[in-house]
């Protein structure tokens, strides 16, 4: 990572919220605080004082006195830790709401149709990589519900699109789990998943490797991919194997541009219809992710030898 990168993305950072800031106290401002504006849109339907706290980082005193002030307005109520709109409040969100657009129609306004397209477009790949950043890998129990709520829907999405269906009995269960299962998460939400088993001596094989269509096209399964790889690959693991179906052709885009080569069948899962395999390397240090039981071993990264992965495919 470059040290010009995050000056970069720092001094975009800052433009762009003082640029916001300017749009919000021109439309929001009039007469009212824009943390209370904020606090106004963020309670909604209702919310915990708990929740805004963790939504705003902000001070819980701080916030006790925000929302006291919005309450004497009667804009708010709070009671048994929760907060929610009055009919007043309601009207005053509303209002807020069409200033904001207001806002963002005077900005727009100031460009061509071409830049206007370019800006959105900006937007939404900068959204789009910022979510793929906050997505966070770590690995859990195998038992862990989340994992299980994550196969669970990984089992029923095949289900639908096998034309033999998929029968969630195959899935591998906790206690067969000999290496390590993973989970993906967004906002706390599990999004993803993947395990690897030991084979044998050196071997093993990566299983169900899921992300959630929500967040496809964040590049979450090879962040999951790459990370099962590494986890192995420290713990003695030298050869990856997977199995897959040829209706799952993402999946297969992904595992030949990530250097798995096409093997014979290793394994007697109908489901399994095309197999590939993997050498792994270790290259030196890189980031790994936390073992479930708290233990950690040296991080190494992962590679192919492409020569190493012909041979291999021929044992």
């Amino acid at each position: 990572m470059e040290v010009e990168q995050i000056e970069r993305v720092r001094d975009f950072n800052r433009y762009y919220t003082q640029r916001l800031g300017v749009l919000t106290d021109r439309y929001l401002g009039q007469g009212r605080p824009f943390v209370q504006a904020r606090l106004l849109f963020e309670i909604g339907d209702g919310g915990s004082l708990a929740d805004l706290r963790a939504r705003f980082d902000m001070d819980a005193g701080y916030l006790t006195r925000q929302l006291s002030e919005l309450d004497d307005q009667g804009l708010v109520t709070v009671r048994d830790q929760a907060a929610e709109l009055t009919d007043a409040g309601r009207h005053e969100c509303a209002e807020l709401e069409q200033r904001a657009a207001a806002g963002i129609a005077a900005l727009l306004g100031e460009l061509t149709a071409g830049q206007r397209e370019r800006l959105v477009a900006a937007q939404d790949e900068i959204r789009r990589v910022l979510r793929a950043a906050a997505v966070t890998v770590e690995a859990v129990a195998p038992a862990a519900p989340a994992a299980r709520e994550c196969l669970a829907r990984y089992a029923a999405e095949l289900d639908a699109l096998f034309p033999e269906g998929f029968a969630a009995t195959t899935l591998t269960r906790p206690e067969d789990v000999t290496g390590t299962q993973l989970l993906a998460l967004e906002d706390g939400r599990p999004v993803g998943c993947g395990m690897w088993i030991r084979l044998g001596p050196g071997v093993a094989e990566i299983r169900h490797l899921w992300v959630a269509d929500e967040t496809r096209g964040l590049g979450l399964g090879r962040k999951l991919l790459s990370r099962l790889e590494v986890d192995a690959a420290n713990h003695g693991i030298s050869i990856i194997r997977l199995g897959t179906h040829p209706l799952l052709t993402e999946a297969l885009a992904l595992y030949r541009s990530s250097g798995y080569a096409d093997i014979g069948k290793y394994s007697d899962v109908p489901y399994n219809q095309l197999a590939f395999e993997k050498v792994l390397v270790s290259l030196g240090a890189a980031p790994v992710t936390g073992r479930a039981d708290g233990t950690s071993r040296p991080p190494v990264a992962s590679a192919f030898r492409r020569g190493a992965v012909e041979s291999a495919s021929r044992r």
